[in-house]
């Protein structure tokens, strides 16, 4: 049996918020740099800011399934990203008490590139610290087959929580750790799963 750490997996750390003035990307950098120090990811960064997303989808028909879907060129960068992936980690603010349209959308043009895959969340926000969002993801998610992690981290009043580009909350990277442990786990036995045994459709 493959032992999980003879080799890394490749996560997606997905900043979410494309709004101006936005702080996903401090964010998603410090999330980034955990995951590094972890050592048992390969890393990639993908901003949806950086991505053409259209708002319209083609309409829905039964000839476009999984791969076969049609997706503008601007997006070929990130659909090739999500289908190599192991493993997610969402980095999402909360709107309105909920998350972002624009990681709705990038979440919408794909669809097998989720399946059978380990998906974190990273939150912040104001008093909620972005939970409104996660678990509103946590059910979008699901629907799409992926499988959702239990200890995310949530930043309340992100706004005075930070500090050159760190939380001020010591315990985070810990918590950090947490969530990375589990999503390594998870990542390993899906992966495994994946190449034994086709996930039944």
């Amino acid at each position: 049996m493959e032992n999980q750490n003879e080799k890394k997996h490749k996560l997606v750390v997905v900043v979410g918020s494309v709004r101006e003035g936005r702080f996903g990307p401090v964010v998603g950098a410090w999330v980034a740099e955990q995951a590094r120090t972890h050592g048992g990811f390969e890393v990639d960064v993908v901003d949806l800011a950086d991505v053409e997303i259209p708002w319209e989808l083609p309409a829905a028909s039964p000839k476009f399934a999984g791969d076969d879907y049609p997706r503008p060129a601007g997006m070929a960068a990130l659909t090739s990203a999500l289908e190599g992936a192991d493993a997610f980690v969402l980095v999402t603010p909360e709107y309105n008490h909920s998350y972002p349209a624009s990681l709705k959308a990038a979440i919408d043009w794909h669809f097998t590139q989720w399946t059978a895959k380990p998906v974190a969340f990273v939150s912040y926000g104001g008093a909620a610290g972005g939970r409104h969002a996660v678990l509103h993801l946590e059910n979008v998610l699901t629907e799409l087959h992926a499988v959702t992690i239990r200890d995310g981290l949530a930043f309340p009043n992100y706004f005075t929580a930070w500090e050159d580009g760190r939380p001020l909350d010591t315990g985070a990277a810990g918590y950090a750790k947490t969530l990375l442990d589990q999503l390594a786990w998870w990542a390993f036995a899906l992966r495994s799963a994946r190449e034994a045994v086709p996930y039944p459709a």
